[in-house]
């Protein structure tokens, strides 16, 4: 048997959930000496964009994937969160085999699920290892999980119909209706799911959450107030994937040297994360409004989906050529001052790039993330998930991003698009929130360093991990 101490850890469903995971996995790795395994769930075969960064992993790390269950008994319109958790519950036999043949062949230490992987949480106690949650989103979602059970019993309406902002514990009050999405509707079984994951919370040995206190000092302080049965928080983040996917593309390499030949910090950079779509109308409106606004702009463009926002959620590429949908004529207008490529791009080195200077984010985490530390201004579209509160985080607490101003659920026009890219990219207000995000990225800089926050954090738990070796 190796001397290496082993740790488990269970992805749930979706590549926003799997990213942040391997880059936690590669700190423990790199500065702690842990061996990892990845243990992937799933209802049918493995993306490409799954399959390709899972090869990619270093040699300290492996990966296996569970037997596809089946979700045959679900409806098209069941939410994503409820097809994650399902998908989580009905493979926890096969997860507990494969548990169990490493603990017989490694020294296991610990198994990490992320949010909607709790009911994972009693194979750890089987096989006598700890269980842990790495939390993937905000501080103040964690937060959330936590207060959630209290404002279930406490609150009969639903959260949107609140007349008073929801009072999360260290964060700034929030409408009901910009909590996260699967608890809008009280009745369904997202909602149903998160509640019952957030029960369980207090089950694991420790949570991690991709955040830092400069990001969301409150939410941190809140969280890590000692209660009875509330398991230990510890802010680790932030955990971003800074290279490409294993291979360059050729539209990857074409943006890559397209932005070699704007100027400094002139390009808009346009994309709605790993799972977000757009109606085609608003899709038309986008595209006219970038247009209009006179400014270079990288558009990561997927094929529109008028019936949900989150519809790329589980497979990335976009099943027909997302460039057929454009208004007629654009590509031929924007021709040198802009780039659109379809369904994905190397987004951590387009951030990174020098002439890159503002971002059109869905609001996703590690987007967010991502963005803070390469320094980069926002702006706001949120669709699906958390989006809507984080966006919230960004606009009223660090004022850090720019948003449309329109009415809640209508169509942006083209209008409120060119003018808030011009807003980012040459106003007044865009210099001050570029000025913001450069102080939060130095700050990054301090909390990875080797005495920095988030590293010590993360020393706190790999330590009590080698404990249990020992």
């Amino acid at each position: 048997m190796s001397k290496t101490p082993h740790v488990a850890i269970l992805p749930s469903p979706g590549m926003g959930h799997l990213i942040p995971l391997i880059q936690l996995a590669k700190r423990l790795a790199h500065n702690h000496g842990f061996s990892i395994t990845f243990i992937i769930p799933a209802d049918g075969s493995p993306s490409n964009a799954q399959k390709s960064t899972l090869e990619a992993l270093p040699p300290s790390m492996s990966s296996v994937f569970l037997p596809p269950v089946n979700l045959d008994d679900l409806s098209e319109h069941t939410k994503i969160e409820t097809r994650i958790s399902v998908t989580v519950a009905r493979s926890l036999p096969s997860l507990q085999r494969i548990l169990d043949e490493l603990k017989a062949s490694k020294p296991l230490v610990a198994l990490v699920v992320d949010l909607f992987g709790t009911d994972a949480l009693d194979a750890a106690w089987t096989v006598g290892i700890k269980p842990y949650i790495f939390f993937p989103s905000t501080a103040m979602n964690l937060s959330l999980f936590f207060y959630l059970p209290e404002l279930d019993t406490t609150v009969s309406c639903e959260y949107r119909e609140m007349d008073e902002p929801v009072r999360i514990p260290g964060c700034t009050p929030i409408q009901g209706k910009l909590l996260l999405d699967p608890v809008q509707d009280r009745n369904d079984d997202a909602y149903k799911w998160v509640l019952h994951h957030a029960k369980r919370y207090k089950l694991a040995e420790g949570v991690m959450v991709n955040s830092f206190p400069a990001l969301e000092g409150g939410a941190i302080k809140a969280l890590q107030e000692p209660e009875p049965g509330k398991p230990p928080v510890y802010p680790v983040g932030p955990l971003v994937q800074t290279g490409s996917r294993d291979g360059v593309l050729v539209h990857e390499a074409e943006c890559l040297r397209w932005l070699d030949d704007q100027p400094h910090g002139s390009v808009l950079y346009v994309s709605f994360g790993s799972g977000g779509t757009l109606p085609h109308d608003q899709l038309m409106e986008l595209a006219l409004g970038l247009e209009n606004s006179g400014q270079r702009f990288l558009w990561v463009v997927r094929s529109p989906n008028d019936k949900t926002a989150d519809a790329m959620f589980f497979s990335v590429e976009s099943p027909k050529d997302p460039l057929e949908f454009l208004p007629s004529g654009f590509l031929d207008r924007i021709k040198g001052r802009a780039l659109v490529i379809p369904s994905w791009a190397p987004q951590f080195r387009v951030l990174s790039h020098g002439s890159t200077g503002g971002f059109l984010t869905h609001c996703g985490w590690n987007s967010i993330l991502e963005s803070v530390v390469c320094g980069i201004p926002l702006i706001v579209w949120p669709l699906y998930a958390e989006q809507k509160s984080n966006s919230v985080i960004l606009t009223q607490d660090l004022k850090v991003a720019l948003k449309p101003n329109n009415e809640e659920d209508c169509l942006i026009r083209q209008e409120k698009v060119a003018k808030v890219v011009r807003d980012l990219m040459e106003g007044k207000e865009g210099e001050k929130i570029r000025n913001r995000i450069k102080n939060l990225k130095n700050e990054v800089a301090k909390v990875l360093n080797k005495d920095g926050s988030s590293s010590k954090a993360l020393d706190e738990v790999a330590l009590k991990w080698k404990a249990l070796h020992a």
